[in-house]
């Protein structure tokens, strides 16, 4: 039976963790109980004890919160404000080198305004 891939923090990983140290949970009971699989629980117990915290943190899923600008969203008015800020001061220091954007999506591409007049 395939299980639903759930995307976990660090945080919430150390709970597993401890909670498995703690009560003296054989694998299968903490398995079953958060829905994850042996080898994944055996995964984060060899990262946390060869890394500790650190080696609970992945590059994918709910630990890449604020990587990028466009995977981040806002939560209030300021932050709002603040990435639209981000995103104009982006596309001056693009404009300053000299490079527009041509076209949306997979068709984009920056081209050289140097030789042009864009007046």
């Amino acid at each position: 039976m395939q299980r639903k891939n759930i995307m976990r923090t660090p945080e919430e990983k150390m709970n597993i963790i401890n909670e498995y140290y703690s009560n003296n949970s054989g694998y299968a009971e903490i398995c079953n109980k958060y829905d994850i699989s042996k080898s994944v629980l055996w995964r984060w117990l060899n990262n946390y004890n060869q890394n500790g915290f650190d080696g609970l943190k992945s590059n994918t899923g709910k630990s890449k919160i604020g990587k990028g600008i466009h995977l981040k969203k806002p939560k209030n008015k300021i932050e709002e404000l603040e990435l639209e800020l981000m995103k104009k001061e982006i596309e001056i220091a693009r404009l300053k080198k000299g490079y527009m954007v041509k076209g949306v999506g997979a068709e984009k591409e920056f081209v050289t305004t140097f030789d042009k007049n864009i007046k």
